[in-house]
Formats: structure tokens, sequence, C-alpha cells
């Protein structure tokens, strides 16, 4: 895995990145510059850009002067907040609760990116979710299940961190195994233990599909990115459908102790 730029679809480029796990297994990161509707531009997510990565975002946002916010989605990313804000200090600052209170001294705007005051600044041309159900900041550092889902509406592109992943298989496994759209693995431990919590996941997911059905491609954390083609392959819904059908045995383990 090495840092790209990828251009996904018109005014959508994903921007992937490393991440290595004890400094040895890169498992990869992203982040996604998008080109509004006003001709600005706004940075999904943080990462610290360098080299050619930095030339080519400079190069699409006049040097940072077009670039109009910066918006962490995902509570526990938080690695390369502080850098790409002095990269691009004049860029407003977004992130969720958990990004401002571990960064307080930060010129944070007072809309956290998990509310609807927040959805609505960028309504012209995103969408935004918030997984039902499971905790979006767990108490354990270590669950990194949900986090805000970003649907660009106009290249028809979600963007989304661990919550979803895209998984291809290197070699021979993959000639073996297909990629899958797959929820990340902690989902178990962060569905919240109350009665309901599954149920309420599967609604949410369900709504999802139906809201978001005609999105096309999906840019995945820690992972990969699907260009879809609605003539040659299952869509991004169908996709996440088939996501939903793999966790349910996790929902009704869930529901049995629960209720």
């Amino acid at each position: 895995m090495s840092e790209q730029i990828l251009n996904i679809a018109d005014n959508f480029w994903n921007i992937r990145g490393d991440f290595k796990i004890g400094g040895i297994l890169n498992i990869g990161t992203h982040a996604s510059i998008v080109r509004c509707e006003n001709g600005k531009f706004v940075l999904l997510d943080a990462y610290t850009l360098t080299g050619k990565l930095k030339n080519q975002v400079d190069a699409l946002t006049n040097n940072g002067a077009e670039l109009q916010a910066i918006i962490n989605l995902h509570p526990f990313h938080t690695i390369h907040v502080k850098k790409v804000h002095e990269l691009y200090p004049h860029a407003k600052l977004y992130g969720t609760q958990r990004h401002l209170d571990k960064f307080p001294n930060l010129p944070w705007q007072s809309q956290c990116t998990e509310s609807s005051e927040f959805a609505a600044l960028f309504s012209d041309d995103f969408e935004f979710s918030v997984p039902a159900g499971v905790d979006f900041i767990s108490s354990n550092e270590n669950l990194h299940f949900s986090s805000v889902l970003a649907y660009h509406n106009a290249s028809k592109t979600l963007h989304v961190d661990d919550t979803l992943m895209y998984l291809k298989f290197p070699s021979i496994i993959g000639v073996l195994k297909k990629p899958e759209v797959t929820f990340h693995m902690t989902l178990a431990q962060t569905l919240e233990k109350r009665p309901g919590a599954a149920a309420e996941f599967r609604d949410w997911v369900t709504q999802l599909m139906k809201k978001w059905e005609n999105a096309e491609n999906l840019c995945a954390a820690h992972s990969a990115t699907f260009l879809g083609d609605k003539h040659t392959s299952p869509s991004v819904a169908v996709k996440i459908a088939f996501a939903l059908k793999k966790v349910e045995r996790t929902l009704q383990a869930h529901e049995k102790k629960f209720g």
C-alpha cells in the first residue's frame, strides 16, 4: 500500500494514506477532498499531506486558499488532526465532541459533526448519517466501529471510516474470494447493551440503503475503494444489504441477550 490520490468521480478525490500498527503492519487510512457546488473544497477526515500528495491538493485548492473546511468524521481518528490544521489554518475546523475534548486549544467550530446542526451547514452538497443502536464514542478506546458517514450527492460517493469496510484479498486468495463490503468486526462489542439496540441498528442500515440507493462509489478507511458501475456489478446499496445479512446472527444474539 502506498500514498496516492484517486479521482473517484467528478469533483471527488480519495486520498489513500499509510497507517502502520506497531510501525510494521500497514492497514492504511484515508481522507477525501471534494469540490462543492460553490466551487470551494472541503476535506473529509484528516491526513498529513507531504510531497506529491500536498502538491496535488494545493494545485486543486489554490494552495489551500479555496479549502473552506476540514471535517473530521471519526471520533477516534485523531493522529493527523493537528498537523492538517497547521497546514491549512484558514479552513474552518469541524470535529466530533471527542475531537473537541481531545484538542481543546484548536479553533473548532461549535457544531459537532455528529449533530443535525452541522449537517444543515453542508446540506447543499452532502448528507450525513450516524449509526443507530451502537456506541458512537465507546468507553473502550480500542473499539472504533462508529463514524459519521458522508454521502456526496453530486458524485454519488459514500465516504466512510471504520463502520463499513471494503475488503480486497491479495494474490491467490483474491482469485477464490471476491471483494466484499462488511461491517467493522467490532459491531458485537459496540451494540448498546439495552433492549432494542440491535433492531435500531438493523433499521438504520435498512434506511441507509433506501436513502442512498443511488450510491455508486464507496471510499472506506483501512481497506479499499469500490468504484461502481450499475451495469456490471451490484450497487453499493446491494453490497451493504449483503453485509447486513452477514451480521444478522450477531444482531439476533444481542436480541436474545437483551431483548
